[in-house]
Formats: structure tokens, C-alpha cells, sequence
């Protein structure tokens, strides 16, 4: 028997529609949705372990999956099942992480699991947008402490006209690409890329996604309603201690302002504030700190975040010293690495990115195999954060999803400025040396230079910047702070990055922790990361104003050939004996690709040596070449024959042709060494196809002047029918047949 189901429908406004329905599906998890767009489906499960774990964080674990039988493939490789989650994955886990989190009580540390599946496909349908909607509809159903319902919707537009959970074929042609995560009241993540957009018109997109929002939110209510909203679960909370809290403040307070006023480095000022740590907990007898140590740590951190906090509402310093709009000293360096394609240093403060460029064929793409999408990159960038940035020692176990998620906004960054021409497969590797306070736009930066560094002619130049911010919702001040510092980062209520060129925004990233942030303190931010996004930019272009005209000599050189389809496999050659050969020969990397449009041959010629590419072109323009009747070309006899010398095209070495004795010369040649010999030189005439052998005929007396009084020769009779004729049965000189 088919339980009893549960279904909201959400119209998109266009005729597609959004469909929640939960009762059929994994009944034993604490809440469980299956949400349909079209043919795509997303199976959501969450589970809240009932006994709070011994850490003082809540240990949520948000995974997304693709299953490849979704979209009726199987898994590339030698294991035909699904592995580690794809780049594309993790990003779509980060994506609906960053909402969820903070919407749970501090205090909640019960071992958490949101499972998001894709089990049907749509090409028409990306799934990633609807990711966040089944995490929350989920988490309706269920038990848990939440605070709200939210929701994440893609927004791109499209001649002028903005479109909620566009194609993928609609983002092709839209100039926006943005994931907008929010409750029904606040907007708390932005992520995307942008054609170069102004802050207006990125405002614009986000007001317009919260609408459709509102909606995913309030069909996400009236499913739990239906379904039978259930009790939140009780849970023990953290101890608390007011008294304790109030002692702690008083003792920390005044010293912790203090050290924020000086205006002091990332480590003397962490060394001071560990230093007040221990005098307040000095005060304290062992048996005490035995006993509430943990509250002294944790009422410690919340005096520190009070101080620092009010240290910039009021005297509108930070940390560091610095005024609220003010950049971090910057030094810049290109051309630092002497092997390299290009490569350069930038450094922000206590922020230090080495960005290096490597040059490739199509044959270096990054493959991109997802059940939802199928493609390649010939543009992508890597971000590497290694521990000693921070001046830690800590494990290594592979890319981060921190990682992943950092590169792939840089990458977002950049990408638009590549020129569709460029012949090139570029990777640019991000390699963060020194972290203090957004090491992905010193990434953002340290790529544009070592791009241009590397003679890859950017559109334009990009920078990025990091903005935050500090709330004080009692009084009304808030403060936007540009260039924030990690400390800042984590005590603060935004951490806002965007980067772009002079001309506008090209990608931005949004976390936003405190509820009902004004559109007007929006804007605010958007335009002072302007100013500080062009201040730095100004940095990147004193010390490259522009691309390098070309690679480095050291660097490949490619060109890029279209030959005709049918010359595809003279070039490969049999079992690719002739494109190897022709590598080898001059040390290049030869790639044969097909256009499925024209079915022409694209070949891509990458070499350090234009005398290696010029004879590899060379090679391909002889394999296609194609004398026309009636022209004249220059030949070298290569070879001699009884009946005649083999010639060579000189304009197109490999293709050769019989020279017959009878072309030779216009009188009668006894031995063709009379008339040619090995190396000669010389013009012939090319007449096509003889009618009579079916082989190609050139001609060398047809070119030289007829001798006076040359006859003609009567042309052969090859008729062998009738009677009197020579070679006929009655003329032959042959013995009669016996009887």
C-alpha cells in the first residue's frame, strides 16, 4: 500500500513549476523531501543525532551527490561506481552549507547530516538552484531547533529581463550568474559572476531572486503544516553563567581595547591577547578553572569581540591601525619565477598569493564529467592554502573544500576577460604563502598579473577586494569595513568579496550573518569596495600596465590550422606513424581535433621553436597539396627510372609524380641520364589525369620551344577490332596452327 503523500507546488511564473512532496520517500529519516522540476528530481534526508557530540561547534555535514544513472550513464574510469564527490559537488555542498549553518542554536552540537541526491536528470533543469530548497523543506519536516525556513534561487538575465532558475542553454546568453541564498527576511549568501555589472544592477538581481524566495519559503510552511509540524526536539544546552560572564567582561574588557588601539601585527597582537587570557584566568583558583574553564575561555572570546567591535563603532579604528576604508600597504612583483610560462607575487599586508601561468593545447583542458553536465575548461585556476600560511602545523589530507570553493571564485573572477581567441589551454595555480584576511582576492590578483606576465591577452585587468562589517542594532551605527583582516572576518556580521575590472563587477561572494541587512547598507558596501577595488587595481597596472605582446621565449608558441576533414587522417597518418614522426622531427605537440559543425580538421601546433611550427605547417600544407591543371611548378628529380624520373613538388615536399621520358624533351630520348639527372631543377607542367594510364601527367618539353621542323608523330591506334590493322590476327608473323 502506497502511503499517503504530502505535495506544495511553486510556480515559477513561466510555466515551470517547482514541486515539494514528501511521505513516500526514506520514512525512517527525521525529514524527507523529493523536489521536482520538469524531469529533474532531488531526494533530500536529514538526520540529527539525539545526544549533543563532546565539541563546542556543531558538526554538520551537508553532502550533494549526482547519481550518473540519473541521467542513464555510467561512471567514467575502471570502477563503474561513483567516488569522491567532482569539484562540482562540493561547490553545491558549500553553496547550501553556508545558509544553514548559522540559522541552527549556538549551543547545538548533536552530530547532523543533510543528504541531498540528484535521481533524475533534466537537461533543461539545473539542479544545483534547488539544492537549498530541499535541505530546508527537509529540515521543516523534522525536529530540529532551526530558526526559518530559506531557500536558494539561481537569477541570470537575459536580454535585459531577469529569469529565476535559468537553463543552461539561458545562462549561455545571460550577462549574470548568481546563486542568492535567503529566508523569507534577510538575504544571507550571494555567489556568482557578472559581465561586468554595476552595483546597481547586482542589487537589482538580489532584490529580484528574494522575491521568488519568499515563495519557495512559504510553500515550505504550508508542506510542514499539512505534513504535521512537529515539536522541537529539547536538547542540553551549554552551561551558563551571568555572574561569571560579567566578572570576565569587567576583567577583560578595558585591557582587550587597549591592545585593539595600538594598532598592532596579527602575531604580537594574538601573543597579547593570549596574554590577557592568562591574567584573567589567574584570578581564578585551579579547582575553579577545573570546574568553569571552559566558560572563562568562552566569556574571554566574547569580551575580545565586544572590545574590538566597539573599538571601530566608536573611534572608527580597527585593529591594525587602519581607518575603515583604508587599504593594507601592497607591493607587487612580476616575472619572479624563471622557468615558468608567467608567474608574479602579490602582497597585501600580511596577505601574499604566487600565481603561476601554465600554456596548453585543447589536449590540457579540464574534463568536466557530472551526470548534469559534460564539458571542458580551457580556462581554470587552482588555489592551494598549506598550512604554514597561517603558521600552523596541521594534517594534509587533500584539497579542502575551503580550497575548492576559493579557486573556483577566483577562477569565476577571471574567466570573462580570456579572450574567446585565445589559441591556449590556460591553468593558473594560486599558491598562498602568507594569510591574513582574504587570501582569494590576493589570488584574483596575483592571476591577472601573472596572465599578462605570460602574454595572454587579458580584456582587462581584474581586481578583487574583501569588505566586512560591524552592526550595532541597538544604537543604529554600523561600520563597513574594506580590507578586513581575518580577526575581522570572524567577529564580524559580513564577509563580502568582489572582484572586477575598472569597468564594472565580474564576480562576488556574500555572507551575511546578522538578520534584516538594509538594501541601503548593501549599496554602501558595493560602493566603498568599488573604491577600494580600483585603488588596487591601480597597483596591478604600475606594475604591469599590459599584456605582454607575446610568450616568453622559453614558453610555447601555439598556431592554430583548419584543414579539410578528409586531410584529417593523411596528417594522423597510418596507426599515427606520420603526426609522431612529425613531432619528433621538430619537437613539438601536434592535436588533431574535429568541429562536429564544419567537420574540418582543427589542428593546434604548440612549440618553443618557430622553426619546429613553420615545418610542421610546412608538412600539412604538402599533404594537402593539389596541383591545378594548366600551372607551372617547380620540381627536383629525386629518383631515376628506366621510363622516366620521379620528381618532387619543391612547394610540397612528400608529394611526388613520374616525369615520363616521353615529357622529357620534345626529340626521341634514349636514356633519360641524357636529358635529367639527380638534384636537377627545373619547371614542368601539369595537365591532370591522363586519360589513357589514369596517372597523373606533368610535362617538361612542354615548356621548351619545338625544334624547327618537328613533325608531329601520328597518334597510336589502340583499336583492335576489324581486319587489316598491325597487331591484327592476319598480319602476325606466326607459324600456322596444326590441325
Amino acid at each position: 500500500m502506497i502511503p499517503k503523500t504530502f505535495k506544495e507546488v511553486i510556480d515559477l511564473g513561466d510555466g515551470r513549476e517547482i514541486s515539494i512532496e514528501t511521505g513516500k520517500l526514506a520514512k525512517q529519516a527525521h525529514g524527507s523531501v523529493v523536489v521536482q522540476s520538469g524531469k529533474c528530481m532531488l531526494l533530500c534526508t536529514v538526520v540529527s543525532n539525539y545526544k549533543q557530540a563532546d565539541v563546542d561547534f556543531l558538526p554538520l555535514t551537508v553532502d550533494y551527490r549526482e547519481k550518473f544513472a540519473a541521467a542513464g550513464r555510467y561512471p567514467g574510469g575502471f570502477f563503474k561506481r561513483e567516488a569522491r564527490p567532482s569539484d562540482g559537488e562540493v561547490l553545491t555542498m558549500r553553496l547550501v552549507d553556508r545558509v544553514l549553518r548559522p540559522l541552527f542554536p549556538k549551543d547545538y552540537h548533536s552530530e547532523t547530516q543533510v543528504m541531498i541526491q540528484l535521481m533524475s536528470h533534466d537537461d533543461e533543469v539545473m539542479p544545483d538552484a534547488m539544492a537549498g530548497l530541499a535541505a530546508s523543506a527537509a529540515i521543516q519536516l523534522s525536529d530540529f531547533p532551526f530558526e526559518c525556513a530559506i531557500s536558494e534561487a539561481r537569477v541570470g538575465r537575459v536580454n535585459g529581463e531577469f529569469i529565476i532558475n535559468p537553463t543552461r542553454e539561458q545562462l549561455k546568453e545571460s550577462d549574470i550568474d548568481m546563486m542568492i541564498g535567503a529566508s523569507a527576511d534577510s538575504v544571507m549568501m550571494v555567489e556568482g559572476e557578472m559581465d561586468e555589472i554595476s552595483e546597481e544592477e547586482m542589487t537589482e538581481a538580489i532584490k529580484f531572486a528574494h522575491e521568488a524566495i519568499k515563495v519557495q519559503c512559504a510553500a515550505q510552511i504550508r508542506l510542514a503544516e499539512a505534513f504535521g509540524k512537529k515539536e522541537v526536539r529539547e536538547y542540553e544546552s551549554e552551561r551558563e553563567d551571568e555572574e561569571l560572564a560579567k566578572k570576565v567582561h569587567e576583567l577583560a574588557y578595558d585591557k582587550v581595547y587597549a591592545v585593539a588601539k595600538a594598532g598592532s601585527a596579527k602575531h604580537e597582537r594574538s601573543a597579547a591577547f593570549d596574554a590577557i587570557k592568562e591574567e584573567v584566568k589567574a584570578t581564578f583558583s585551579e579547582e575553579e578553572l577545573e570546574d568553569f574553564g571552559d566558560l572563562v575561555s568562552k566569556y574571554f572570546y566574547k569580551a575580545e569581540k565586544a572590545a574590538v567591535r566597539d573599538l571601530t563603532l566608536n573611534d572608527g579604528l580597527r585593529l591594525d591601525g587602519r581607518k575603515t576604508d583604508e587599504i593594507r600597504p601592497i607591493w607587487c612583483e612580476i616575472d619572479y619565477l624563471p622557468s615558468v610560462h608567467g608567474s608574479s607575487i602579490f602582497t597585501r599586508g600580511e596577505t601574499q598569493a604566487l600565481a603561476t601561468v601554465t600554456l596548453g593545447t585543447s589536449r590540457e583542458a579540464n574534463q568536466i564529467d557530472m551526470p548534469s553536465y559534460e564539458g571542458e575548461e580551457t580556462f581554470y585556476l587552482h588555489y592551494n592554502f598549506p598550512p604554514f600560511s597561517t603558521g600552523e602545523a596541521r594534517p594534509i589530507r587533500g584539497t579542502s573544500r575551503r580550497e575548492v570553493g576559493h579557486g573556483n571564485l577566483a577562477q569565476r573572477a577571471l574567466k570573462g576577460m580570456i579572450p574567446e581567441d585565445c589559441p591556449y589551454t590556460v591553468r593558473v595555480v594560486s599558491e598562498v604563502l602568507e594569510s591574513n584576511g582574504s587570501s582569494s582576492m590576493a589570488t584574483v590578483c596575483s592571476g591577472t598579473m601573472a596572465l599578462m606576465d605570460a602574454g595572454v591577452q587579458l580584456k582587462k585587468p581584474v581586481s578583487g577586494i574583501a569588505m566586512g562589517l560591524i552592526t550595532d542594532t541597538d544604537s543604529g551605527k554600523y561600520a563597513v569595513l574594506s580590507d578586513i583582516l581575518g580577526d575581522e572576518d570572524h567577529l564580524g556580521d559580513m564577509d563580502f568579496k568582489v572582484t572586477g575590472t575598472a569597468d564594472g563587477i565580474t564576480a562576488c561572494q556574500m555572507d551575511i550573518k546578522v538578520k534584516g541587512l538594509s538594501y541601503e547598507i548593501l549599496v554602501k558596501a558595493l560602493m566603498q569596495a568599488k573604491e577600494g577595488r580600483l585603488h588596487i587595481l591601480e597597483k596591478l597596472t604600475d606594475t604591469i600596465a599590459a599584456p605582454n605582446a607575446d610568450v616568453k621565449s622559453y614558453a610555447p608558441k601555439i598556431i592554430t590550422k583548419v584543414i579539410p576533414g578528409e586531410y584529417i587522417g593523411a596528417v594522423i597518418g597510418s596507426g599515427g606513424k606520420v603526426i609522431q614522426e612529425l613531432q619528433k622531427e621538430t619537437n613539438t605537440t601536434i592535436v588533431i581535433n574535429e568541429d562536429p559543425d564544419t567537420e574540418e580538421g582543427i589542428v593546434e601546433i604548440l612549440g618553443t621553436g618557430q622553426e619546429g611550427i613553420d615545418a610542421v605547417i610546412a608538412k600539412i600544407d604538402a599533404l594537402m597539396f593539389k596541383p591545378e591543371v594548366g600551372s607551372v611548378y617547380e620540381v627536383k628529380v629525386i629518383k631515376m627510372l628506366d621510363f622516366g624520373a620521379v620528381v618532387e613538388y619543391k612547394d610540397a615536399p612528400g608529394n611526388e609524380v613520374l616525369l615520363h621520358v616521353s615529357e622529357l624533351a620534345w626529340e626521341r630520348t634514349e636514356n633519360v641520364s641524357d636529358v635529367v639527372n639527380m638534384g636537377d631543377v627545373f619547371d614542368v607542367k601539369y595537365f591532370g589525369l591522363d586519360p589513357r594510364t589514369r596517372k597523373e601527367k606533368v610535362s617538361k618539353k612542354a615548356l621548351l620551344p619545338k625544334p624547327e621542323g618537328y613533325v608531329e608523330r601520328p597518334p597510336r591506334n589502340n583499336d583492335r577490332r576489324g581486319g587489316d590493322r598491325r597487331g591484327g590476327r592476319e598480319n602476325r608473323d606466326r607459324k600456322p596452327r596444326r590441325d
